[in-house]
């Protein structure tokens, strides 16, 4: 699975992880051990463990995909890395620095498909264009009153 190592799973990797997980659980491997051969919490090795004992192996095949489906298709989605790496300056804008309006606005002319810049951002986070960060409050949201 080589994207698994950058951390995302297709469907279909996730769904073939959680068969082999479901034949090491019933060959007599702990949760805890499941949990470490796949990298995955204790909490979902006990919920795959959970769905097995209750409704069998097909309680852990792929189920269709709840929400909207995507506006782009899988070549388009893989074209994101390619407006990505060509820059800002490639789609026409004034300097080197990608915000989530601007890639709204390059996908818009590259594919006709509209996109809120919020949205823009959780697709670019999701195929791995961008780190998700923190915003940075530097006034310290509580500081307890000292008395005297």
């Amino acid at each position: 699975m080589e994207t698994a190592a950058q951390g995302i799973l297709t469907r279909d990797e996730m769904e073939s992880r959680r068969l082999l997980a479901a034949q090491d659980l019933q060959g007599g491997l702990t949760q805890s051990q499941v949990s470490r051969k796949f990298s995955v919490s204790r909490t979902t090795a006990s919920r795959w463990h959970r769905a097995l004992s209750g409704r069998g192996v097909e309680a852990l095949r792929k189920r269709r995909a709840p929400g909207r489906p995507s506006r782009l298709n899988g070549e388009q989605l893989a074209g994101l890395a390619e407006i990505h790496e060509a820059g800002p300056r490639a789609a026409g804008f004034d300097s080197d620095r990608w915000t989530t309006a601007r890639f709204a606005a390059a996908i818009l002319a590259r594919f006709g498909v509209r996109y809120d810049p919020d949205h823009v951002g959780r697709m670019m986070h999701r195929v791995g264009l961008r780190q998700r960060t923190r915003r940075r409050n530097d006034a310290a949201p509580y500081q307890e009153a000292r008395v005297g």
